[in-house]
């Protein structure tokens, strides 16, 4: 008798991880779900930005098409990759951050452009923008190590694997110009 209550209570152990093992995977994963969320607005936003910032600029910079039409043509992408995997979604947005800081360094060769009020603000609501989207990042990262480390690390990814909680994907910058440093320049422009 005594046997039997032991094998019940080793049960009753591995029942009560089990659950709790498996809700700690499921409290995890929302909270991947939830960052992963929070990116989406900000990129929302920032789409939703671009063909003001572009219109703003577009009669100042009558020479600079190709790079309106790089912003342009990268925000399409951006916004067509939204639902494609972090992975697809995190290179197309590496391509649009790329072509707004190419149009941005080519902002500073029109000094009337530069001291328009509408195009400061809508540079500073860009500015806002790209620095919550970068928070937010973080943030996705953050929950998707704390959720990957759970789905790998023993016991709990036997769990894992018996549930088919799968890994979690990283949100990386692989665009080399999102990864260079921006040249800073105290040149005046040669008119």
């Amino acid at each position: 008798m005594i046997a039997l209550w032991i094998v019940l209570g080793i049960i009753g152990l591995l029942l009560i991880f089990f659950i709790f093992t498996f809700n700690g995977l499921v409290r995890l994963r929302n909270q991947v779900k939830n960052a992963w969320a929070q990116i989406d607005v900000q990129l929302k936003r920032r789409h939703d930005l671009i063909p003001n910032l572009v219109e703003t600029v577009k009669g100042y910079m009558k020479f600079e098409r190709e790079t309106l039409e790089a912003v342009t043509k990268a925000r399409n992408v951006a916004q067509q990759a939204v639902g494609q995997g972090v992975g697809a979604q995190a290179k197309a947005e590496g391509e649009l951050s790329s072509a707004l800081t190419r149009l941005l360094a080519v902002v500073e060769r029109y000094p009337d452009l530069k001291a328009n009020q509408n195009f400061l603000a809508l540079q500073e609501e860009l500015t806002s923008t790209e620095n919550k989207i970068s928070f937010s990042r973080q943030f996705y990262n953050d929950s998707v190590l704390g959720y990957n480390n759970k789905t790998q690390m023993f016991p709990s990814n036997l769990v894992a694997a018996m549930t088919g909680f799968k890994q979690g994907e990283f949100f990386e910058v692989k665009a080399e110009a999102e990864r260079a440093a921006p040249k800073v320049s105290f040149e005046q422009p040669k008119t």
